[in-house]
């Protein structure tokens, strides 16, 4: 049975369509209802009083549903919460499928059977919702019992990703792992190059937002087993395994750089823009395998070159093969 205070906002610019699509949920049950004509006004809704499921055109004038996805995201990002985005179209096909969901599209209805199967989705979308955001509010509230504990030496208390310490000692077992295993061991430093201007401007609640944010987007960018750790004041490392050196290149973490240059953080006082360099270190099963401490200063060495260049720096570590 449909829970009739489950929030509800449509977005779309045509009356018509609104009309057909509230009659529609009014008959399923659903009275927490919210309208917007427009991408821009459903964004300002959704900071002031976010729903839980949103409801939105494809096709609107100035902007449109997938970039109203994305900035959706954003705010959710921000937020510690998930929205569950439907996405109305008479586009049809796996092309229009794909490129919705690669945008963060939850589910996708098109506008011929939508008074057909318009209420089964929301059903359906009412109860992921609510279990998506469930599991957000319990890994905050573990995360802020964590942060608690006397054991902080391996917890970073501001983003609750590893320390420093925490980032040594995995990162001392990927490398005894790679030694045994023969597969290779990646080190990923990422530093905030505008880090200090930001400093300089912003109060700091407000980097401390920005701080937690990359943690946050860092975890949905890595894989789940690798490790994540906050190294210093703005800069973050990612260890990870890899089948063989080839794979620890600036084309397989390229994902991570964008993600991190190229997309706004969601802040109290609005979006900033933030700018990093990274640097990949790598070894493999050699004779000498460099220790934690090693392929650290290896990789901070090469981070000025990064930083130089605006590009992904590789260094491998070099030593003769074991006879």
């Amino acid at each position: 049975m449909p829970n009739p205070d489950t929030s509800i906002l449509v977005v779309d610019d045509t009356k018509f369509s609104t009309t057909i699509i509230t009659r529609t949920l009014k008959s399923g049950g659903y009275t927490n209802l919210n309208h917007a004509d427009s991408a821009k006004e459903a964004l300002a809704i959704q900071e002031r009083t976010p729903a839980s499921i949103l409801i939105a055109d494809w096709l609107m004038p100035e902007m449109d549903g997938l970039e109203l996805t994305r900035q959706i995201r954003l705010y959710d990002e921000a937020s510690n919460r998930h929205t569950y985005i439907i996405m109305l179209t008479a586009r049809d096909g796996v092309e229009a499928l794909q490129q919705a969901f690669d945008e963060g599209v939850d589910d996708f209805v098109n506008k011929s059977a939508m008074q057909n199967q318009l209420l089964s989705r929301v059903l359906a979308a009412e109860r992921l919702v609510d279990n998506q955001n469930r599991l957000l509010r319990d890994n905050l509230q573990l995360l802020n019992a964590n942060r608690n504990l006397q054991e902080l030496i391996t917890v970073d208390p501001l983003t609750g990703c590893g320390s420093r310490d925490f980032a040594l000692q995995q990162l001392e077992t990927t490398l005894e792992h790679s030694e045994s295993r023969g597969d290779a061991s990646c080190l990923l430093l990422i530093r905030i190059s505008n880090w200090n201007l930001i400093r300089q401007k912003q109060p700091e609640h407000i980097c401390n937002e920005i701080l937690t944010g990359i943690s946050r987007r860092l975890r949905n960018l890595v894989r789940p087993l690798d490790q994540l750790a906050r190294m210093g004041d703005a800069t973050f490392a990612v260890i990870a395994h890899q089948p063989n050196v080839n794979q620890c290149t600036a084309a397989t973490y390229r994902r991570v750089h964008e993600g991190i240059n190229l997309r706004a953080f969601k802040t109290s006082i609005g979006f900033l823009s933030l700018n990093a360099h990274m640097c990949i270190a790598s070894a493999q099963r050699y004779k000498g395998t460099p220790d934690a401490k090693q392929l650290v200063k290896l990789a901070q060495d090469k981070l000025a070159k990064a930083s130089d260049t605006h590009n992904i720096c590789e260094v491998h570590y070099q030593t003769h093969k074991d006879d």
